[in-house]
């Protein structure tokens, strides 16, 4: 069993990664395998609608969106962090989550996700909301804490004295590892999901 977990600040030990890693500890605690992906500070581009993911299987821009989507197919929760930058997800995840979920056939389907973003100050329920529709239209149940996930803090140190932050870190770990091992145990008693054929319908006739 394995949690996917992305760090989309530019800063690869910063403040999100440290509520990231917060929750890491916790999921091992329940013998649940964890890794930390950073997606870096190299540009990456935006979601250009070509549709050559659907033939190729992958983005047609091989770069950091194909070699996550590689990794995520062996996943079994995934949990995505930003920065707040603007009362928003940084542009950088912004881009990366456009394409990773567009290009990614599926494989987020019916596996828990979870949403956290880190602030000096304000922002971060904005952030909070724009990050969580990836989840909702990819069909992923949507993991929550006993408050909006989220850290405040200038510094990874700050980020540690924010004990309410770490405190939501800690139990939206623990709620991440009730949900994989429901799901396990479901899988093991034959309970299967029903799933309804897509109907596409365009408002102008």
């Amino acid at each position: 069993m394995k949690v996917l977990l992305v760090n989309g600040s530019p800063h690869k030990k910063g403040c999100t990664y440290t509520a990231l890693s917060e929750i890491t500890k916790v999921l091992n605690e329940y013998d649940i395998e964890t890794e930390i992906f950073w997606i870096g500070t190299k540009p990456i581009m935006g979601c250009t609608a070509c549709g050559k993911c659907s033939e190729l299987g992958k983005c047609a821009f091989d770069d950091k969106v194909n070699e996550f989507n590689e990794i995520a197919k062996d996943a079994d929760g995934f949990i995505f962090g930003s920065p707040v930058y603007y009362a928003g997800a940084s542009g950088q995840i912004t881009s990366f989550l456009d394409r990773v979920f567009y290009s990614s056939n599926g494989i987020f389907q019916h596996k828990p996700g979870s949403v956290i973003c880190s602030a000096r100050r304000g922002g971060t329920t904005a952030t909070y909301d724009q990050l969580n529709k990836y989840l909702g239209i990819s069909q992923m149940p949507i993991i929550s804490s006993h408050y909006w996930n989220m850290v405040h803090g200038n510094t990874p140190e700050e980020v540690m004295q924010d004990k309410e932050g770490i405190c939501t870190m800690r139990q939206l770990a623990h709620n991440m590892a009730f949900y994989l091992k429901c799901i396990e145990a479901g899988k093991k008693q034959g309970i299967e999901l029903i799933e309804e054929p897509k109907e596409f319908t365009n408002f102008i006739r």
